[in-house]
């Protein structure tokens, strides 16, 4: 009898054995799926991030804050190489710890990781204890995962997650990191042109606008807050004759006074830029495009009023009269549709400008 219950108890354990280790297994596929659930979800988030009109280092920023949201990470810090020094692009920890952050590159326990394309993970054993990089702090960081990033083999920077506790990281999916660490390069060579663009903004010496990359940076930002807009550009089409005949002091001064006469009569919602040369462009930012074409008929009227008087050397005795220079102004407009490619058209606007006969002298529609 007694060893009757005893094989059944056994079988008992046995039965229980296994069906603990049924569920631990389905609790770990959950979990795996979990982890894969998130991370498509992470990526969606990557994505919409990309697509929104702001500029690249908010669009980092952003980034960081899913990372740090979605995988429950304290710290996290993106530090990328701007081509002279590191600068850090997003991280959540207190700014009198930067200085530390961003030069890890050269922490002879990170040297390693940098060389071979591979994670490190550090951590101390004990309380008291503070990670070989930290310098003064003891109590904010326990343990450490630092991932190099690289770009075609080129090494552009790193990201690091930090964590609390003492071994935090140590049960931690490092594949899945990995694939976060992909995500991030991916983010950054898709924003690299938009961030190109950015920095070769400049301010035009004569017309005080700004250059033709303003459109589609910061300025895309401004214009994408409506459904349509329409784009004009105009050229004043006999600048570099004015140059020829009269010198280039007279060109600019040319330049100059049809940028101010805008400039007066433009709401500051609309962006005005010297899109080359004698090109402008200017974006009226969710204004149809007849009340364009009025005001721009308008306008064309008073630009080409505008005269600069300019003293004429005529004989060799040094005899002088006085001749004017006069704009002579060629304006062509089209619909923009949010989110569509804004390059793609003023490129077409351009070209037909440059295409058409030096004495017209209209409003024409594309």
């Amino acid at each position: 009898m007694i060893f009757t219950v005893i094989i059944l108890l056994v079988l008992i354990i046995i039965f229980l054995m296994i069906y603990n280790m049924s569920i631990h297994k389905k609790i770990q596929t959950f979990h795996n799926i979990n982890q894969k659930i998130t991370s498509l979800n992470v990526l969606q988030d990557f994505m919409n991030t990309i697509s929104e009109i702001t500029s690249v280092d908010e669009k980092i920023k952003k980034i960081n804050d899913i990372l740090i949201e979605r995988y429950q990470i304290k710290y996290s810090t993106i530090v990328i190489y701007n081509g002279v020094d590191y600068d850090i692009k997003a991280s959540n920890v207190e700014e009198k710890h930067w200085s530390t952050l961003k030069n890890l590159q050269n922490e002879e326990i990170f040297k390693d990781s940098i060389n071979t394309a591979t994670p490190k993970y550090i951590t101390v054993q004990k309380e008291g204890e503070r990670l070989p990089y930290q310098k003064m702090e003891f109590s904010r960081a326990k343990s450490a995962m630092f991932f190099p990033l690289y770009v075609e083999n080129v090494y552009i920077g790193y990201w690091i997650i930090e964590g609390s506790k003492p071994h935090e990281f140590d049960n931690i999916d490092t594949t899945l990191l990995e694939v976060v660490r992909n995500n991030i390069v991916s983010v950054l060579k898709t924003v690299e042109n938009q961030q190109v663009i950015e920095n070769i903004v400049r301010d035009d010496k004569f017309s005080g606008l700004k250059s033709a990359e303003y459109l589609f940076g910061e300025g895309k930002k401004i214009i994408d807050k409506y459904t349509t807009s329409t784009v004009c550009l105009f050229k004043i089409t006999n600048l570099e004759e004015i140059n020829q005949t009269f010198n280039r002091e007279t060109g600019n001064q040319i330049v100059i006074e049809v940028s101010e006469l805008l400039k007066e009569n433009l709401s500051d919602e609309y962006i005005f830029v010297r899109y080359m040369g004698p090109k402008f462009a200017i974006i009226f930012s969710g204004i149809e495009i007849d009340a364009v074409v009025n005001f721009m008929k308008e306008m064309k009227q008073k630009l080409e009023d505008i005269e600069i008087e300019v003293e004429m050397k005529t004989t060799a005795k040094g005899k002088r009269k006085t001749a004017f220079a006069k704009p002579k102004i060629n304006v062509v407009v089209s619909t923009y549709y949010k989110r569509t490619a804004l390059e793609g058209l003023t490129k077409k606007l351009e070209e037909y400008l440059d295409g058409a006969p030096k004495e017209e002298n209209t409003i024409n529609y594309l």
